[in-house]
């Protein structure tokens, strides 16, 4: 147990909710196709696609751990320009909304027991907030996630890389978090996420209380050997009583 705190912070993927990875790539993969066949690119097969979506993902991670931005937009920019072929201005400009907005109509589910823990901590006088790493789903679409299931409305604040313009561990999306959700004193303030190299290291270099949630996954790959929380739980509802509520 922990003295008591005035903010919660959660991370979004695999802390307040699952990442659904499998059934976005497949919407994505028809939406795309979709286009193509529409401006007669029907030769560009879903392997195809499927290879240049590797591709997208390995940039993507190189450039989020080199804390350098590369936004949903970003993402379907370097799947359309890795496509073999020259395409028309009008199929390009189409194929980038649609990857951007393919992760819309994913169906995503919030980890277990968050929903009432989130529900619990707001009764408290808890003010809540999201520290967000957001990956090719922009915030907007992420946001509508949260909205769909009915526990936006618990959040007075959030700080999603795309918005702020840096990723975790990195000080200034935390301060963001912070300064948004009233000036709090970081020492009154614990972070909830899945990750030790950005949610853990990067909370307990604020000040906050560090809590690692494994309920959805273990951090036990590369990462395993970075800084490991104050708190580990493998259940959302036990952390109401982690922080003495």
């Amino acid at each position: 147990m922990i003295g008591p705190v005035d903010v919660v912070t959660f991370d979004f993927w695999n802390t307040l909710v699952v990442a659904q990875t499998q059934g976005t790539r497949e919407r994505r993969r028809s939406s795309l196709l979709a286009v193509l066949i529409e401006h007669g690119y029907d030769e560009i097969s879903e392997e195809t696609l499927d290879g240049v979506f590797d591709q997208t993902v390995r940039a993507f991670n190189e450039a989020w751990r080199s804390n350098r931005q590369f936004t949903a937009r970003d993402a379907a920019e370097h799947v359309v320009g890795s496509l073999p072929r020259d395409l028309s201005t009008q199929a390009r400009l189409a194929l980038i909304e649609a990857f951007v907005e393919a992760g819309s109509g994913v169906d995503v589910q919030l980890a277990p027991n968050v929903a009432a823990t989130l529900a619990t901590l707001d009764d408290a006088g808890v003010r809540l907030g999201i520290i967000c790493d957001v990956g090719m789903t922009p915030s907007t679409v992420l946001r509508s996630y949260l909205e769909r299931h009915g526990v936006l409305r618990h959040f007075d604040h959030w700080s999603f890389s795309d918005e702020v313009g840096v990723y975790k561990p990195d000080p200034l999306i935390f301060r963001h978090a912070l300064e948004g959700l009233g000036e709090v004193d970081p020492s009154r303030a614990a972070h909830v996420g899945d990750l030790r190299r950005t949610d853990v290291r990067g909370a307990k270099s604020m000040g906050m209380t560090a809590v690692r949630y494994r309920g959805v996954q273990d951090d036990a790959g590369d990462d395993a050997h970075e800084i490991e929380a104050d708190h580990v739980l493998d259940d959302h509802a036990e952390l109401p009583s982690v922080l003495g509520l």
